[in-house]
């Protein structure tokens, strides 16, 4: 599988827990390349060695991407400190799933302006990028919102560029990036295409969701009417032109794996969600440039 085409693999998210390797298992006939493992708010299993193991057991020629843990790092409850502690694990055995990606949010001081949110953010994520280097990590960032804003929040500060250049000034480290997606900037209503050319460099890991972006409702109800003006989409059944994203990346020289994040289209879900997701590792291969990889009949010089 290690050809020029299969620089960007196509693959889907999976949660982790126990039933994990079996549930990478069955998907995989379905040519599935990678898998993200995410955990939730906090990590649950003791021991993380033998989830590696039993994974690795299943998961043939495809590959672990990512290892995500999705809870706010920067606050001092319960699960906030469960979900520091989380991080911390996931840096320092990342190597046991064969990924060098650890993905999840930054945090924010809830219901407080992201200014607010920047100085814990640093000291934080300054000791976790020191510990990532340490342990030949990256840190990765997804950009969705989880429903905040500028002025307020609970779990994230990833959501745009202006957020970026800030968490990026305050944490000046080549090991923290982002797991982006385009669905997440298309509800904002902000075009994906340019941030890859910018921030292309900063993809340590991508999320394949669409988005369907209703402008008719837009011009009738606006953005803060009864009527949802967008859906999260499976790729393929949404507005995006993956073929000019998986274009854009390669052009920056992006390398990794695009993992499929479903449980979120409206349509295709419940009993028609692997229907939904088989659909997209098609689609996403496709735009690609196909499944097999086809060598040149003359070397190129």
């Amino acid at each position: 599988m290690d050809s020029p085409l299969h620089s960007i693999k196509i693959g889907t998210v999976v949660r982790g827990n126990h039933d994990t390797p079996n549930t990478i298992k069955a998907i995989l006939p379905h040519g599935f390349e990678s898998f993200q493992i995410t955990f939730g708010r906090n990590l649950s299993l003791g021991n993380l060695a033998e989830l590696a193991a039993r994974v690795k057991d299943k998961i043939g020629d495809a590959v672990i991407s990512a290892v995500g843990i999705y809870g706010n790092p920067i606050e001092h409850g319960p699960d906030d400190v469960e979900t520091l502690r989380g991080w911390e694990r996931l840096i320092d055995e990342a190597h046991l799933f064969g990924t060098d990606v650890v993905s999840g949010f930054t945090g924010r001081i809830r219901n407080r302006p992201i200014e607010e949110s920047l100085p814990p953010f640093k000291k934080v994520f300054g000791e976790l990028a020191q510990r990532a280097e340490g342990n030949g990590v990256r840190i990765a960032f997804e950009n969705c919102s989880m429903g905040g804003d500028w002025h307020s929040g609970d779990w994230n500060i990833a959501h745009t560029p202006t957020h970026w250049n800030m968490m990026f000034n305050e944490v000046a480290s080549d090991n923290l990036g982002l797991e982006w997606e385009p669905c997440h900037q298309m509800v904002a209503l902000i075009d994906p295409i340019p941030q890859i050319r910018k921030y292309g460099h900063k993809f340590f890991h991508i999320h394949g969701k669409d988005a369907t972006v209703r402008w008719d409702v837009l011009e009738e109800h606006g953005i803060v009417g009864n009527v949802p003006f967008a859906f999260h989409r499976t790729p393929g059944f949404g507005d995006c032109d993956w073929t000019r994203v998986i274009s854009e990346l390669r052009l920056v020289g992006f390398r990794g794996s695009i993992d499929i994040e479903g449980w979120h289209d409206p349509v295709y879900r419940d009993e028609l969600e692997m229907t939904g997701q088989v659909q997209a590792l098609g689609h996403l291969k496709t735009c690609r440039g196909g499944d097999g990889f086809i060598a040149n009949p003359i070397p190129t010089e």
